[in-house]
């Protein structure tokens, strides 16, 4: 039986949820000028802004439309997350500014970047990610190769930071990539659930991740999650940037076959196959980009 949603006004800016919940404590940190509320994690985000500054607010401990797990696991989830962004503080990664707890939850806040969510499927759903004009997956896939790659660069160049500091990226996907068209610019905006490595699946094939970028072993009870598994992730993230994504064939793919071959090797269901970390993976990368592919 589908739900009723509750709708809550928070300043011009409408939102959707389960059922009633207090916010109250938004309105000392400025005026909400948009809401993300159509995730199935349990969080909802606002965009801020006061005295010209804009934030970025991540919340948990309501129930979103989509939510069908408890606000308290979610509100967990959150707290706990916090930490790595201090640990993995980077260039590349978007800035926690403060986290708190509510009355009723956990709120993160963090600095605004003025991108665009490759993953935003609550205006482009389904096939319209791919195809419509619009969504902002359809915009990066028609940016030349060349600015491609150099944003590609960036979530390596991050990732290989992530695995220097002992960490293992967990449910990266394009829903954590960010791109500013009019600047060029590649952050990463989520790593919530990013591990110490190494780490073990202990979820069995519901562990964290989209499956388009998930490696066997995080479908498998007991698998180890560690620096190959960072590598595949790194390789799958690249074939949805540049090839057919969870179709690995060399006629989708948009760059040279030096490339290709890396990231085909990197996303080989065999551990063994694969390069030995992200470090290893992108030595063998530009060392391809500098012999002139493209």
């Amino acid at each position: 039986m589908s739900l009723e949603p509750v709708t809550i006004k928070l300043d011009k800016i409408m939102v959707k949820l389960q059922e009633e919940h207090d916010f109250s404590w938004l309105n000392k940190m400025g005026e909400v000028f948009c809401v993300f509320d159509q995730q199935d994690s349990g969080n909802i985000c606002f965009g801020i802004v006061k005295d010209g500054q804009k934030r970025f607010v991540k919340y948990a401990g309501c129930k979103p439309m989509d939510f069908s797990g408890d606000p308290r696991d979610a509100v967990l989830r959150l707290s706990r997350a916090m930490p790595l962004y201090s640990i993995l503080e980077h260039p590349l990664l978007i800035t926690l500014v403060d986290h708190f707890e509510t009355k009723n939850g956990y709120a993160a806040i963090f600095e605004w970047f003025n991108g665009e969510c490759l993953h935003s499927h609550w205006l482009f759903a389904g096939i319209a990610k791919y195809n419509h004009p619009d969504s902002p997956f359809y915009k990066y896939r028609q940016l030349p190769v060349e600015k491609r790659l150099k944003s590609l660069n960036a979530i390596f160049e991050f990732h290989r930071y992530v695995e220097a500091k002992g960490y293992v990226a967990v449910d990266f996907y394009d829903g954590s990539i960010m791109y500013d068209f009019s600047r060029d610019v590649t952050k990463i905006c989520d790593i919530d659930f990013y591990r110490p490595a190494p780490s073990v699946n202990d979820m069995g094939e519901h562990f964290w991740g989209a499956a388009r970028s998930k490696s066997p072993e995080e479908f498998r009870l007991g698998a180890p999650i560690d620096a190959k598994t960072n590598v595949f992730t790194m390789g799958a993230i690249t074939f949805g940037l540049l090839g057919g994504e969870t179709d690995h064939s060399f006629s989708k793919w948009e760059a040279n076959r030096s490339l290709y071959e890396i990231a085909l090797r990197a996303v080989s269901p065999e551990r063994d196959h694969r390069y030995n970390d992200i470090n290893e993976f992108k030595e063998a990368w530009d060392a391809a980009i500098n012999s002139g592919a493209s």
